[in-house]
């Protein structure tokens, strides 16, 4: 991984601090937050907003996530003592990043291809060595290196497909933005045997997640 410069760290730790003061994060996710930078994963037109707590625009109709927004999700996975994470919904790649510094392995999906490559290089600039990526319609999950102690959506669903469940290794957890009633909450799902148990978190507003593909 690389290293942060030091106006660079300065103003990681400052970002973690300030969405640490908005929502209690623990050591892991706020070290996470100060050890990526940020700036990297916004569009080149918004660098000066790298470090604000809004989400922005990218290409494609997507945004990128508000940092507190990616601290929170991170959060709620209670990522302590899990090894490998599922990322539905790559985007910029930025949330992946924080992942990256928390989990061994994050594997990380995104149907829109030239927002994967984009992320790609974005990895590999920043020596983020320990991501997997895939060009594919996340809600088929990936199977090829499942059970995955977390998956992450970075999409809001109508529902969790069975096959992400089931990608799912036991006592492990899933987090969403899930749309219902004309609105969208995080939701965190734990699963136990053949029991899946639902907690409501908190309103969100993330981009629907598509179907498909897009070249």
């Amino acid at each position: 991984m690389l290293e942060l410069d030091r106006i660079t760290a300065t103003k990681t730790a400052r970002l973690a601090e300030e969405c640490h003061q908005k929502f209690s994060l623990s050591d892991e996710v706020k070290n996470a937050i100060a050890s990526t930078n940020r700036e990297a994963f916004v569009p080149t037109g918004f660098k000066h907003n790298a470090y604000k707590l809004d989400a922005l625009p990218m290409g494609s109709s997507q945004w990128i996530s508000s940092p507190l927004t990616v601290a929170k999700m991170t959060q709620y996975l209670e990522p302590k003592g899990a090894d490998r994470v599922l990322e539905v919904g790559c985007g910029s790649g930025y949330q992946a990043a924080v992942l990256s510094h928390i989990f061994r392995g994050v594997f990380t999906i995104e149907r829109i291809e030239s927002l994967m490559l984009e992320a790609k290089m974005r990895f590999r600039e920043q020596s983020l060595s320990n991501i997997h990526t895939r060009t594919d319609d996340g809600q088929n999950g990936w199977i090829q290196y499942a059970p995955y102690d977390r998956i992450l959506f970075s999409a809001s669903a109508k529902e969790i497909p069975q096959k992400l469940f089931d990608q799912l290794r036991d006592g492990g957890i899933l987090v969403a933005p899930m749309e219902k009633d004309n609105k969208q909450i995080i939701t965190r799902f734990k699963k136990n045997g053949a029991s899946i148990e639902k907690t409501e978190l908190e309103t969100c507003d993330f981009v629907p997640i598509l179907n498909g593909i897009q070249k």
